[in-house]
């Protein structure tokens, strides 16, 4: 048994400096890191930390297929597993590759973005490019994405992995629901392009597949005209039953909220001082109700969207509800 196990122990030796020389002559524009592993084995969750080979930076997608095939071509002997990371906002370690490779796909962030205006407009990125640069170049054309997640500095390829949820989700879906076609490099290192009619099963699969059918290298995002304006109002509860019952009065509706979110807030010390209110905050009566130390609050979180002719209109909405409220254009 010893001697079985030793040799088991002298076979894996060999073959990992094997592995990591046949990674460095890989023909590809990008490079290989194989010292600073560290960031690649955290994520947002902060759960897990896998410590990976190397990670790979590409400059192309074609570095990212040239990668995976190889691995691909090495066989299950090699005990190589691959994952993409993004932005590292995975939260059970998605992102992560025990003794695998890690690709930081934000190295692809510089390829160009295509916008294509007309009565169904588009946009083709990067699955590494960020949501808030697609914002940023969309309103010089007077365009946004239809569907968000909160925060923005995320990756296109890393929430269309997961399904990319927020607030306009009620109204366009999450941001799977509003994608026209995939580029993605499979488990095998072949670039195949998809959509809901061309090898659809793929496409239908990596969307929201977690990274287990492909990695996402290019998307086509379906894009609407930007409003000129935004009305914001958050509406606080301390009844859980009322803040759920006009949640969903908000969302079933057709003319209501353009964005309707929901939040819970426990223990928030001076939130009423930091939020400009209807009342003021002084007020003995009316801030009382809403002192959260200690206690659990509810909070609807609703905008409304339009252009700067329909301002008098948006302007004779009144209060929606019986709840302390704040609101800024």
């Amino acid at each position: 048994m010893i001697l079985v196990l030793s040799c088991i122990a002298i076979k894996i030796n060999l073959c990992f400096p094997n592995i990591l020389s046949s990674l460095k002559t890989l023909p590809i524009d990008g490079h290989f890191n194989f010292e600073q592993l560290h960031h690649a084995a955290k994520d947002f969750g902060n759960r897990y930390s896998f410590l990976p080979l190397a990670v790979l930076h590409p400059n192309s997608v074609s570095d990212i297929a040239t990668t995976v095939k190889h691995i691909w071509q090495m066989g299950p002997g090699s005990d190589l597993t691959v994952a993409a990371r993004g932005h590292g906002h995975s939260l059970q370690g998605q992102a992560q590759a025990h003794g695998g490779i890690v690709i930081n796909m934000k190295s692809l962030q510089g390829l160009k973005m295509q916008f294509h205006i007309g009565n169904l407009p588009y946009v083709d990125v990067s699955g590494g490019e960020l949501w808030i640069n697609i914002l940023r170049e969309g309103l010089k054309h007077g365009l946004a994405p239809k569907s968000w997640t909160d925060y923005l500095h995320l990756t296109v390829g890393g929430t269309l992995s997961n399904a990319g949820i927020s607030g306009q989700a009620f109204r366009h879906g999450p941001q799977i629901s509003n994608v026209h076609q995939l580029e993605v490099v499979t488990g095998k290192g072949e670039v195949v392009t998809c959509s809901g009619k061309q090898n659809s099963d793929l496409f239908h699969g990596v969307l929201g597949g977690l990274g287990q059918f492909g990695i996402i290298t290019r998307a086509r995002i379906s894009l609407e005209p930007a409003p000129e304006m935004v009305k914001w109002i958050r509406v606080l509860y301390t009844d859980f039953a009322t803040f759920t019952r006009d949640q969903e009065e908000l969302i079933s509706g057709e003319s209501t909220f353009d964005y309707v979110e929901g939040f819970v807030i426990i223990n928030r010390t001076g939130l009423l001082n930091n939020w400009r209110s209807s009342f003021n905050p002084q007020d003995p009566v009316q801030a009382s109700k809403f002192k959260s130390d200690g206690r659990t609050l509810f909070c609807l979180e609703l905008a409304k969207y339009f252009n700067r002719d329909e301002t008098a209109v948006v302007n004779r909405v009144r209060r929606p509800f019986n709840h302390q409220w704040k609101q800024r254009n």
